[in-house]
């Protein structure tokens, strides 16, 4: 179907695949506490607490055992890049990168909602089924007891790369066994890594959201098989919430403040919007009114811009406005967004916006040699917010509205860099000599 998205300032750029700002004419504030939403604050502490998990994790994972189980990431100082973005006058306040591109276990964000979630499915298969009691040592679930029973059980996962990663490494460490229904634009070498794990790879010659929806028809005729449902889930995204609370000790920990002269704003990658939209919950919840969530998405899929500016009750696809879902930045070619994602984020998120695949590169190859980030093309996404909120008209006005625009030199910016540890050498220096051949202001 056509849709016609009414009169804003972004609509041409959005059309004709330019990057842009669209900022939310929905923006409320008190948003979180809207009690027809799907999901509730308490629900965020509850998510911190299931990390009794922890003990569990750093028994199959080693890597965890600096972290006693958790899956953190450091909060990085944005310092020899800033001047490369021109982000050196004192109005882009405090920038800082959220390196989740360097978490453990799978590489990119999705470890934080698609390990959680599996883990906590096996626990709670366990419990239904006799073979962890009430006291027991979640440990058990480790040993091959526990993997003999698991390997009972498929964990099936729709995705065009990372999710998948995630979910295959979490249900292969615990004996399950798992598919992964990967969309056509998934990059060969996740699909590689997975297969090297034993996770079954179904390749689907279209894009993410038919992979979803074949590997969602697969698990409901099968009472053995697990969905983790990315349009849906939400375990998934209160698992990407608990990383607004660990932002929040972290930014306590440098002595930075978060309050009404001190906004806090967050730039995240988006895809179809569980990560982000989970992370931007719980800062709402963490921080209220004073942080200030933005989404950013590849100029030919942002779909999340295209479906909350139409106004429309049911999904926007990007080709419902002509644009074609083709990008570099594979974890956000996504055509339609999550709806659960879409009515959390209606008035809770600030705005979107959009970039382009070049600019994906530049500072992909800018950020490695100044800031020693590893990252792969859609990770690099949000470094373009503090220029879109300071200088884009569409920002000054954002500004203006919440009347802080005397307050940014006293604001922090949080980049989330998304995915990249994982990404093989020969496929990162590719995208390296791809930013090289692209030249131009990084």
């Amino acid at each position: 179907m056509a849709i016609h998205l009414p009169d804003n300032p972004a609509r041409s750029d959005v059309l004709a695949a330019r990057p842009t700002l669209w900022t939310n004419p929905h923006y409320s504030e008190n948003a979180i506490a809207d009690a027809t939403l799907p999901v509730r604050p308490s629900d965020v502490d509850e998510a911190r607490e299931n990390w009794r998990l922890a003990p569990l994790l750093e028994a199959c994972f080693p890597e965890l055992q600096a972290t006693n189980g958790e899956i953190r990431s450091d909060l990085v100082p944005l310092e020899a890049m800033r001047k490369a973005l021109g982000y050196d006058g004192a109005e882009f306040g405090t920038l800082l990168v959220k390196a989740d591109n360097a978490l453990p276990v799978a590489g990119s964000i999705k470890a934080r909602g698609g390990v959680y979630e599996v883990f906590l499915f096996a626990e709670w298969l366990a419990r239904r089924e006799g073979l962890l009691k009430a006291g027991e040592d979640i440990r058990r679930l480790a040993g091959p007891d526990a993997k003999a029973f698991f390997s009972r059980y498929t964990i099936a996962v729709g995705s065009t790369g990372n999710l998948g990663l995630s979910v295959g490494v979490a249900a292969r460490a615990l004996g399950f066994r798992a598919t992964v229904h990967m969309s056509a634009d998934a990059k060969a070498w996740k699909v590689e890594r997975l297969t090297r794990l034993g996770v079954a790879v179904v390749r689907h010659d279209a894009d993410y959201t038919t992979a979803v929806e074949n590997a969602r028809i697969a698990a409901e005729s099968d009472p053995t098989i697990y969905f983790v449902d990315d349009e849906q889930s939400r375990q998934l995204f209160l698992g990407y919430s608990v990383a607004a609370l660990e932002l929040a000790g972290q930014l306590q920990a440098r002595g930075i403040v978060v309050d009404a002269e001190h906004p806090l704003f967050l730039y995240l990658p988006c895809g179809i919007g569980g990560a982000p939209g989970g992370v931007a919950y719980g800062a709402k919840t963490v921080f209220g009114d004073n942080v200030h969530c933005f989404f950013v998405e590849p100029v030919q899929s942002p779909c999340a811009l295209v479906h909350l500016m139409s106004g429309s009750a049911d999904l926007v696809s990007v080709y419902d406005v002509g644009l074609t879902n083709r990008t570099e930045a594979d974890g956000m070619a996504v055509a339609r967004m999550s709806a659960f994602v879409a009515t959390v984020m209606r008035r809770m998120l600030a705005g979107v916006f959009t970039v382009d695949d070049p600019s994906l590169f530049r500072w992909l190859l800018s950020a490695h040699h100044s800031q020693n980030l590893r990252l792969e093309p859609s990770a690099a996404a949000g470094f373009a917010g503090p220029d879109f909120l300071v200088k884009h008209p569409a920002g000054k006005d954002f500004c203006a509205q919440w009347q802080i625009g005397g307050r940014l030199a006293q604001a922090t910016h949080v980049i989330w860099t998304t995915g990249g540890a994982f990404v093989p050498e020969d496929r990162f220096q590719a995208f390296l000599r791809t930013a090289n051949e692209i030249g131009g202001p990084t």
